[in-house]
């Protein structure tokens, strides 16, 4: 698939200059540290060195106090609390360590996660009527809840009070809970607006301990499980969550908790977790648990103290995910296999597929797997509880929410924001649905947001790249949203030697320029580009820069992520 190649806006040369000085570094380098806002030697000592006295005062958020007094309250008159949360990695980490903390101090705490098939996202009257039933009064919600305004007058009606600790945007309504802690609320002057459900939770127990003169070593033991929230939720890395992920992957990897030390071990990678690892490796392990089966099985591992029954609960969860991943390539092929066959579907600006059959709970990931070899707005359908249920995947600069709504006559519900969203429709509306929505994307989407993109920081010469260079572009990490890996271009390379194929579709070669050193690389899915490549022709790569380790031999390695002839220009 052709990609665009997007270079990135430069910054003033002046500030990009200056902070080169006062740092004493490459000015590609300052080039990436201006990109991402800092200015100053301070700012790059903030960015440089995170510190865990960079987080912030919980009482700077909206209802933090009402929050802590109303649990105090429940403490201290023996009332049920029960910490509810989303059925994703998100949810079940937050869950997780606000459960962890309060019933080391609190005997009746229980946990409770709606079922992704039978009650859905979010506060459910289920969960309320479960809680009633069993004695609860108190409901804390985590990273659900912030438009659950019927929800909380329901279960205020039965007695029960919400604290709802969502990192979601609030719709025109709060809910009417004894707290909402959002700092994406509009009256909210908590100074950063991007912590995930987790994170959220994890101010919460913070301000409880502050006031209740707990030591701080039993809030930061759950670092890592913040850590992982935020890397798969994909929420900004930077700023107070910058801080969060430094000292959770550092604790994931000397001392992590024993429900994700036993998903390390059956993940078959022990140590050295980056963001990314995590992103692959643990939190679709975490998923499938809700996706297959129920997610309280997450749960019941990451709060698991024994290590035996940590183990067995790892072992189950990661059959769950083989599963997962079995669905997740049968009904891909098929997908990719009905698109392939229908010509018509071939010239559509959208897709749209639907079988009765396929799992619900990998119909999301499909979606995204069709995107990345059919670049445009994607749905993939499956029958649930008599209904047609489907998940939606956006491409970049397209905005899906607005697309359905210019279909919401046919659809029984649907929800989610730009890139990414659910629906509902009666099965009869499906045709319908279908042309619909092809009408509306081809009436609005361009041409260019129809060509995937490579987001490109800097151009940069082989001879530049140094072992200072790359100890230097290391301490960047942790990488993520707002923080991504730095893409570099690099023109008029060479093949040195011959490329080749390896695994699927992979192509290996060694680059140079004139006058540089001999670089390996490995480009993922890049085997067809191998047809295009002469050992006398100069052509242009984009790549990051990682390291490679063999029998304890480390050596630079590039992993490209585009390929062209030398010639075009780069926008």
């Amino acid at each position: 698939m052709q990609k665009r190649w997007i270079m990135e806006q430069e910054g003033s040369r002046q500030q990009v200059s200056d902070l080169a000085e006062a740092l004493q570094i490459d000015e590609v380098l300052s080039r990436l540290l201006v990109q991402r806002g800092i200015r100053s030697y301070e700012d790059a000592r903030y960015f440089f060195r995170p510190d865990l006295g960079h987080l912030h005062d919980p009482f700077l958020m909206q209802d933090m106090e009402k929050a802590v007094l109303r649990i105090e309250k429940a403490i201290a008159q023996n009332e049920k609390i029960m910490i509810y949360g989303d059925y994703d990695v998100d949810g079940t980490t937050a869950v997780s360590v606000v459960y962890q903390f309060f019933k080391k101090r609190y005997n009746p705490v229980s946990f409770y996660i709606p079922n992704r098939y039978t009650e859905g996202y979010g506060v459910s009257e289920a969960g309320i009527d479960f809680a009633a039933e069993n004695g609860f009064s108190l409901i804390i919600a985590l990273d659900c809840g912030i438009k659950a305004v019927d929800k909380v007058i329901y279960a205020d009606k039965r007695s029960i009070d919400f604290i709802i600790c969502d990192h979601h945007l609030p719709g025109e309504e709060l809910p009417k809970a004894v707290a909402v802690l959002d700092p994406k609320r509009s009256d909210c002057g908590y100074p950063y607006k991007e912590l995930s459900g987790c994170g959220i939770g994890f101010k919460l127990i913070q301000a409880y301990a502050e006031k209740n003169n707990i030591p701080w070593e039993e809030v930061n033991c759950y670092l890592d499980l913040v850590a992982v929230s935020i890397a798969c939720d994909l929420v900004h890395i930077n700023g107070e969550n910058r801080t969060l992920t430094a000292f959770g992957l550092e604790k994931l990897n000397n001392n992590p908790s024993i429900g994700l030390k036993a998903l390390m071990n059956v993940s078959g990678r022990a140590e050295h977790y980056t963001v990314s690892d995590v992103v692959f490796s643990i939190g679709p392990r975490i998923n499938a648990a809700g996706r297959i089966d129920d997610a309280k099985h997450a749960v019941n591992l990451l709060i698991s103290d024994c290590s035996n029954a940590a183990s067995d609960f790892g072992t189950s969860i990661n059959l769950k995910n083989t599963e997962r991943k079995e669905h997740d390539l049968s009904i891909t092929g098929e997908a990719l296999n009905m698109i392939d066959k229908n010509p018509a579907m071939l010239k559509r600006r959208s897709t749209v597929v639907y079988q009765k059959h396929w799992h619900k709970g990998v119909i999301g990931i499909v979606a995204s797997r069709l995107i990345e070899k059919y670049y445009r707005p994607t749905i993939v359908l499956t029958q649930s509880n008599g209904h047609v249920a489907g998940s939606a995947r956006s491409v970049h600069g397209f905005d899906l929410y607005e697309a359905l709504c210019s279909c919401s006559d046919l659809l029984l519900q649907f929800g989610g924001h730009k890139y990414a969203a659910g629906l509902t429709m009666l099965p009869e509306n499906v045709p319908a649905f279908s042309e619909r929505f092809e009408q509306v994307v081809s009436s609005a989407i361009t041409e260019e947001q129809m060509v995937q993109r490579i987001k490109i920081d800097a151009e940069l010469n082989l001879n530049e790249i140094s072992g200072k260079f790359y100890r230097i572009l290391k301490q960047f990490s942790p990488f993520g949203p707002e923080n991504m890996t730095p893409v570099f271009l690099t023109k008029n390379v060479y093949v040195s030697g011959s490329a080749s194929l390896v695994g699927q579709n992979h192509l290996k070669m060694c680059v140079m320029q004139e006058g540089s050193a001999v670089y390996s690389c490995i480009g993922f899915g890049l085997g067809e580009d191998i047809l295009s490549l002469k050992n006398s022709m100069p052509f242009d790569i984009c790549y990051t820069i990682e390291e490679n380790v063999w029998r304890e031999q480390r050596t630079l390695q590039l992993n490209i992520k585009g390929i062209r002839i030398s010639g075009p220009a780069i926008s």
